[in-house]
């Protein structure tokens, strides 16, 4: 098995047990994903309308404040790879960097210029992002059968997600303007979860005294896999998806916001919602369909999203900002996670983990980073006052490059099961 960077995680060897999780251990693991996802949805999803409304800052601004999480992507596999991998305990890295996060998130709180603020949160995503794969090594490392047992605990961290956004919009902090408080919220939920993680099972470094290069860390050596043509055209297609998914990340808050939507962050929770039903019938899906279609799905239904928030507002046409906010789980659960079970199929036993540590990398880091350099400049070109924007033009760009990219997609992806021998 691999975890969210790419890192491999074996299964626990048996132990007599059985099977079967016993409750307390699922129980912990459970409440280490809720809480992971909780502090990260806190304030994450209405970071461009914290920063409108606190700096007044710019699409530019608010897609370089974004953009940190694909820096903290890139950096992620480092940390886990030379530090977690080596050295120390996965549960006690965790915990220090939750408790190094939570106090940087209450210091960010207090910030009224973007440029301080940039550096602080920089800083926080370099150490946030690598908890995601240690939480995932944390949990998989306790596990006898992960492909059964994993999703109904990692589904807690979607729960998680979704209570933050809930909170928020009962809240009515977009509203009262007081979105410095979900940093608060986050930083208390940080350093809360930073001193559980001590109490989580021990998970020690597996790598120890094992030379580890950067091309094992980032997962290079999966670079071979795209000598095959239809892998090459499914990782550039996921490099190039990414880019308008940036949009929907950096300013699907501030677009609800602005047209009028009350408690906009607990309505994009539906989001979530949907990822969790998708979830459970794309795996049968997909197996009836295969890849290509199911991924062709995917990206569909990006361009599709993109097109119902340019028509839609908060009037008559609501449901169709509704219906968009449900294709989340269209959009990520038939192209990221099918990508990563075909990713993990095609790319066999002997280059499995550095082939979703490469994708992880192309997507979360190059794809979105690209996606917040440009995201930013355009919403800043159609702005029609001090806080308004022609929202219909800025969604109809992410749609026409995602359609471009599934166009582009249909015609060079052939779906086959030959793995990486075809190459």
């Amino acid at each position: 098995m691999t975890g969210a960077e790419g890192i491999e995680v074996p299964k626990l060897a048996d132990t007599g047990r059985g099977s079967r999780l016993p409750m307390g251990i699922r129980v912990r693991l459970s409440g280490l994903m809720l809480g992971e996802f909780f502090v990260w949805g806190a304030w994450f999803v209405t970071l461009g309308t914290f920063l409108t409304q606190q700096m007044g800052a710019s699409g530019a601004e608010i897609a370089l404040a974004f953009l940190t999480q694909s820096l903290g992507a890139v950096i992620a596999p480092f940390i886990v790879g030379l530090i977690a991998d080596q050295f120390f305990p996965a549960q006690r890295i965790l915990g220090v960097l939750h408790l190094a996060g939570g106090v940087l998130l209450w210091v960010a709180s207090l910030i009224t210029d973007f440029g301080p603020f940039f550096v602080v949160i920089l800083i926080y995503m370099i150490l946030f992002m690598p908890t995601l794969a240690l939480a995932n090594t944390v949990a998989f490392r306790q596990l006898h059968s992960p492909e059964t047992q994993f999703p109904a605990i990692r589904v807690f961290g979607t729960i998680g997600w979704i209570i933050a956004g809930l909170l928020i919009g009962f809240l009515a902090w977009e509203s009262t303007k007081s979105l410095d408080l979900t940093f608060k919220m986050a930083s208390i939920m940080a350093i809360l979860l930073g001193i559980y993680c001590f109490t989580l099972p021990h998970t020690p470094p597996e790598g120890r005294g094992e030379k580890r290069t950067i091309r094992d860390i980032l997962g290079l050596d999966a670079l071979a896999l795209l000598k095959n043509r239809t892998f090459a055209v499914f990782f550039v297609s996921s490099i190039a998806i990414c880019i308008p998914l940036a949009f929907y990340y950096n300013f699907t808050n501030l677009y609800l916001n602005e047209i009028g939507i009350e408690g906009a962050a607990g309505l994009q929770t539906i989001g979530q919602m949907s990822e969790v039903a998708f979830l459970l019938v794309m795996p049968f899906l997909m197996k009836r369909l295969g890849v290509k279609i199911t991924l062709a799905i995917g990206m569909a239904a990006w361009a599709l999203r993109y097109v119902l928030f340019g028509f839609g507002d908060e009037g008559a046409l609501f449901w169709m900002i509704v219906v968009g906010l449900l294709l989340h789980g269209v959009c990520y659960d038939f192209f990221f996670v099918a990508g990563q079970v075909y990713t993990d199929r095609f790319a066999g036993p002997g280059l499995r983990a550095s082939a979703q540590g490469l994708i992880t990398l192309a997507t979360y880091g190059v794809g979105l980073l690209i996606g917040s350099l440009i995201s930013g400049p355009i919403v800043d070109a159609f702005a029609t006052g001090e806080a308004s924007h022609n929202w219909l033009q800025i969604w109809l760009i992410p749609a026409a490059i995602a359609a471009v990219v599934l166009v582009g997609f249909w015609f060079l992806f052939r779906d086959s099961k030959e793995g990486a021998d075809s190459a």
